[in-house]
């Protein structure tokens, strides 16, 4: 069938199901829904022939093939790969620090693992390329050809190809795993010599770490003779410099003095010149001139000051000490003596000196006072004067600075980039000096004292999954190649016809012998069938009934025999029209003549009688008559009807077996002229598109299908899980198809 054909389950029972609208009341309900698992269990069962067969001889294949494989040593080494190496010359920490493009260089440093360099950097140190029981051991049967005894004939390839060659063959049995979430990465060879194994493992990790040195040590060397060669172009730019700033300085006369030159304390690195020192000093000397001519001036124009000054003199303070005690003694004298007394005129003429001294001396004071206020006056004039002469220098300095500040600059950058590359040279030399290694050995390779391959166990496990899968592979294929009707449920599900009944496959050629035996399977079949039958319309059984199918020998004769027969038995009168005039075979089955029948009468004879047989099963027969020229012709002529209606009134139900529908326009003509149409399916053999092209015809025709019979059914070739037996499908108590069904209950 075009869509596989699964089957359904008998729990699904077909009493659950609702009927559906267009399906006659009495016709066999399947279940309408059924799991995925049990369909593709029915489907695995049917072909369990086929998917043992399968699964045996992949078995029997994985068998021979791993008892016929050479045994295999694996050898594995785990490094630990640091993203940088140890931090010696830094003070920052020795340990790495972890960045965000961690990913990139351990994929890179995976990648060198697995180069073609380092294979063949790793043949070369095992002198491979030199031993031809490797290339053997490697399954290269062009290097048979390279040596003789052991030794290289003359036309052997160069060293350098056969290290390539060694290099690649190395490469194929060489695995790299990185383990998760760590720096280790896991590095084995696979080979039938285990001792071989290991000792390419370890000369692996030691030819990895060697040529990661190597490299490193290359870069700095590089580095080195970069910056050599930028130091020395810096070199010559930073003295040619220093020349013009020189020059320049000695021209214009510009003479400056490190910043901290004479400066406790100052830490600045640049340069002041002369002008600025002096402009600086005069600055602070011209301040303090000022302040003590202010200070002069306030002496000078206050008398109070005067005064204090004179007080503080320490000659006249020691007059005015010495008039005051001549001052006393000349009061007593007076107290005693008259004022002309020798002795009181004595003592007022030294009173009278030592005011002329005083005097004297507080003049000299006050002229003291204005010297110095006129020299602090010029004091200040002179720096001032000094001070305005340097201020205008200055000026004229910074003018003629502009270019040397321009030369200094240049001077200053030229010196700073050649001190940070002689800073980074002696950083690389020191640090290529060091030889940081990142790479460690963690666990170095052993020698494997068990085969990693053939795995017996595993091998065989694999066999059967492959032998299964093919084995459920070519089930699945051949469940989709099948088109033929093999389940009752695909009648509804594929063709969308309502399911009448089912016919057993009873294995005896003599079904109208069955049919004699009312407790037959084949009797409780057709019983079912015609019980299906009269609720197909509204006023029960169809009063003419005809019987189809695709193709010949799918079982409409028999069913439209059986049919009459359980008609007949329900008391009404019947006639059985072999309406297949091209193949007749209902008088074969009733064992009955053909000398006349229904072509006769399409043919114009009115004597139905004449050609109506009625035998011992008390049903009138209608034979298909002589064939005439054109069946097709007599069934399109009016005259089938008037015998159709004529049939009708004689009898209470016409059955007719019609020809089959594919290759003839009989059976279209003859549905169209009857009340219903029985379509007869054989199961297992009815194909499904050719089903739906001959439905499509007798629709087309304007026939009234009432629905399906699927005949020569046998469930045990459908698989377990259904039971469309005769104890349920029927309602009689048989069981037919039970055994199997109950099996998985």
């Amino acid at each position: 069938m075009n869509e596989i054909s699964f089957r359904r389950n008998e729990a699904h029972s077909a009493a659950e199901t609702p009927r559906s609208a267009d399906q006659p009341e009495g016709a066999t309900r399947l279940p309408s829904k059924i799991s995925l698992v049990t369909q593709y269990r029915d489907l695995l069962w049917r072909r369990k022939w086929l998917i043992a067969a399968s699964t045996a001889s992949c078995f029997i294949i994985g068998v021979i093939i791993t008892l016929s494989m050479t045994p295999q040593y694996t050898s594995k080494s785990t490094l630990e790969i640091q993203r940088d190496g140890f931090n010696i010359v830094s003070v920052e920490g020795v340990e790495p620090k972890t960045t965000p493009v961690d990913l990139e260089f351990y994929q890179t440093q995976y990648s060198l693992l697995q180069s073609q360099a380092l294979a063949e950097r790793v043949a070369v140190s095992l002198r491979l390329p030199e031993d031809p029981k490797f290339f053997e051991r490697a399954g290269f049967r062009s290097a048979s050809e390279w040596f003789d005894n052991g030794r290289l004939k003359p036309g052997a390839p160069s060293r350098e190809r056969r290290a390539e060659i060694a290099g690649g063959l190395l490469l194929k049995r060489l695995e790299v795993n990185p383990i998760r979430l760590s720096r280790l990465v896991t590095i084995s060879y696979t080979s039938p010599d285990p001792a071989f194994s290991a000792t390419v493992v370890q000369s692996w990790a030691q030819n990895f770490i060697e040529t990661t040195l190597r490299r490193k040590y290359d870069a700095t060397a590089y580095a080195r003779s970069f910056l050599e060669s930028r130091l020395g172009q810096l070199r010559v730019k930073l003295d040619e410099s220093e020349r013009k700033l020189v020059a320049y300085a000695s021209q214009q006369q510009i003479i400056n003095l490190p910043a901290n030159s004479g400066q406790a304390g100052d830490s600045s690195t640049g340069e002041r010149s002369i002008v600025a020192d002096d402009l600086v000093a005069l600055n602070r000397e011209l301040a303090q001139a000022t302040a003590d001519r202010v200070q002069a001036q306030s002496r000078l124009g206050n008398s109070g000051a005067t005064v204090s000054e004179t007080l503080q003199n320490q000659a006249i303070a020691g007059m005015r000490e010495k008039r005051a005690e001549l001052a006393a003694e000349y009061s007593r004298l007076l107290t005693q003596f008259e004022p002309g007394y020798p002795a009181a005129r004595a003592l007022q003429q030294q009173i009278g000196a030592l005011d002329s001294a005083i005097g004297r001396e507080e003049a000299r004071v006050s002229g003291t006072l204005q010297s110095t206020y006129r020299a602090a006056v010029d004091r200040e004039k002179r720096l001032q004067e000094r001070v305005n002469q340097l201020k205008s220098g200055l000026l004229d300095l910074r003018r003629r600075g502009i270019e040397y500040n321009i030369y200094q600059r240049d001077v200053d950058t030229n010196r700073e980039l050649y001190n940070a590359l002689l800073q980074r040279y002696k950083e690389i030399g020191v640090a290529g000096g060091v030889g940081v290694n990142n790479i460690s050995v963690v666990d170095p390779a052993q020698i494997s004292q068990r085969p990693s391959s053939p795995r017996f166990l595993i091998n065989l496990a694999v066999a059967l999954l492959i032998g299964l899968g093919l084995g459920g592979a070519l089930a699945v294929l051949l469940e989709h190649l099948n088109d033929a009707i093999d389940d009752p449920s695909e009648v509804k599900r594929v063709l969308q016809l309502p399911l009448l009944g089912l016919v057993p496959d009873t294995k005896t050629d003599d079904a109208v012998a069955a049919l004699e035996d009312r407790k037959s399977d084949l009797s409780e079949a057709y019983l079912a069938i015609f019980t299906s039958l009269t609720f197909a319309t509204d006023h029960g059984l169809p009063r003419s009934l005809l019987v189809t199918s695709t193709q010949p020998a799918e079982g409409k004769s028999t069913t439209a025999y059986a049919l009459a027969r359980v008609l007949r038995r329900t008391g009404k009168s019947v006639l059985l029209v072999d309406g297949d005039m091209r193949s007749p075979s209902v008088h074969h089955l009733a064992g009955l003549p053909n000398d006349g029948g229904l072509s006769n009468l399409l043919a114009g004879s009115d004597d139905i009688e004449k050609f109506v047989l009625t035998p011992e099963q008390g049903f009138g027969i209608l034979p298909a008559g002589p064939q005439p020229p054109s069946a097709a012709e007599l069934l399109s002529s009016g005259r089938l009807d008037t015998l159709l209606a004529r049939f009708g009134e004689l009898y209470d139900h016409v059955v007719i077996d019609s020809p089959p529908v594919m290759g003839l326009a009989d059976a279209p003509l003859l549905a169209s002229r009857v009340e219903g149409s029985v379509f007869v399916l054989r199961a297992h053999m009815s194909r499904a598109n050719a089903v739906k092209v001959a439905l499509g015809r007798l629709e087309a025709g304007g026939a009234h299908l009432l629905g399906a019979v699927l005949t020569r059914y046998n469930p045990k070739r459908v698989g377990y899980g259904y039971g469309y037996g005769y104890g349920y499908g029927y309602g009689y108590g048989y069981g037919y198809g039970r055994t199997e069904s109950s099996k998985l209950s």
